[in-house]
């Protein structure tokens, strides 16, 4: 996508606007459609926990996942170039977020998920009507299957990995911190998986450089799974592109098991261009974290509860890591299974 947003201001911000459309001023929106499928994304809380951590808690969305930021601009530019049906894969956040989407805009919509999917993301996706097919097998082989029916048929591809207008609703997670905090915290934890919130945040982050609003990029902490992690066995050898990897075991981090993530090269010069930390989350630890969210009011899936059990154990290899954000990414309800 070649579009250049105005340098960042939040004079530019359009603050009778709750949800994430308040930033329209930096993103490609063609028309109004907006107005009509937003279901309120967006404005999330940031909340303490603890004297070193800051919670953004990203699941008090729509459908209770990060996803819906890109989501509700994907759609809304479907609704504006007249689509009328999409196909989408997803581990199941994503496919339920373009679901309720589609359902608002009146798009036909059919999601495929991999077998091991959580049933509440199911019936999730089922419930705002759009057709599911659960795929035998891996992440990466339903996201085969999926592509070969877009090739097959001619749909339109409405998926949060490739399409541009995907990563144009989750920049704008980074550009709510620094309006909530004026400010953005020293550190970032992002899960990794095909990275859809990471590449947002480096594209919000680096229109907030290029505009003079911070003057260096926070260090970044990227989460991978402790059974499925390909980027970091790609920076320990120092390649340009992860290899395929297949889960060693099932993690309950499902939405982070991406044993080919697809634009693994663009990730990787990112994590190289701005030194990037990654850390991989204890299996046997997830759950532990977990419940001591829970323990504090803040009940979350179980990939989520990986970001907070990855920091823990970057904090046990790097030392006390102070003035960090960590994203709730997913509300514990998809993950009870």
């Amino acid at each position: 996508m070649d579009y250049q947003p105005p340098k960042f201001d939040l004079s530019l911000v359009d603050r009778e606007t709750w949800s994430i459309f308040r930033y329209r001023a930096f993103m490609p929106l063609e028309g109004e459609y907006w107005r009509e499928i937003s279901l309120g994304e967006g404005m999330t809380p940031i909340v303490p926990f603890g004297e070193d951590v800051l919670l953004k808690m990203d699941f008090f969305m729509p459908t209770l996942s990060f996803k819906d930021r890109g989501a509700a601009v994907l759609i809304s530019h479907c609704k504006a170039i007249g689509v009328e049906s999409v196909v989408q894969d997803s581990s199941g956040n994503a496919g339920n977020s373009v679901a309720a989407y589609c359902g608002n805009a009146g798009i036909d919509c059919e999601i495929f998920v991999p077998e091991g999917t959580s049933p509440k993301k199911i019936d999730m996706i089922k419930a705002h009507k759009s057709r599911i097919n659960v795929v035998p097998g891996s992440r990466d082989h339903c996201a085969d299957v999926c592509r070969n029916k877009v090739v097959k048929e001619g749909k339109y591809y409405a998926n949060h990995v490739y399409n541009p207008f995907f990563y144009q609703g989750t920049k704008t997670y980074i550009y709510e911190i620094y309006e909530q905090l004026r400010r953005i915290p020293a550190n970032i934890v992002l899960p990794l998986g095909n990275g859809t919130l990471v590449i947002g945040a480096i594209k919000g982050l680096e229109e907030l450089l290029s505009s003079g609003v911070i003057e260096k990029m926070p260090q970044i902490i990227l989460v991978q799974s402790e059974y499925c992690d390909p980027f970091i066995q790609a920076v320990q050898t120092k390649a340009n592109k992860a290899a395929m990897k297949t889960p060693l075991k099932p993690t309950m981090a499902e939405g982070i098991a991406i044993g080919a993530p697809m634009r693994s090269e663009e990730i990787l010069e990112y994590i190289y261009k701005y030194a990037i930390h990654l850390i991989a989350a204890p299996e046997d630890r997830i759950l532990e974290a977990r419940m001591a969210l829970a323990a504090r009011g803040i009940y979350c899936e179980h990939t989520t509860a990986a970001n907070y059990a990855a920091y823990l154990k970057y904090c046990e290899v790097y030392g006390k890591t102070s003035d960090c954000l960590i994203p709730m990414c997913g509300a514990g309800l998809k993950s009870d299974h």
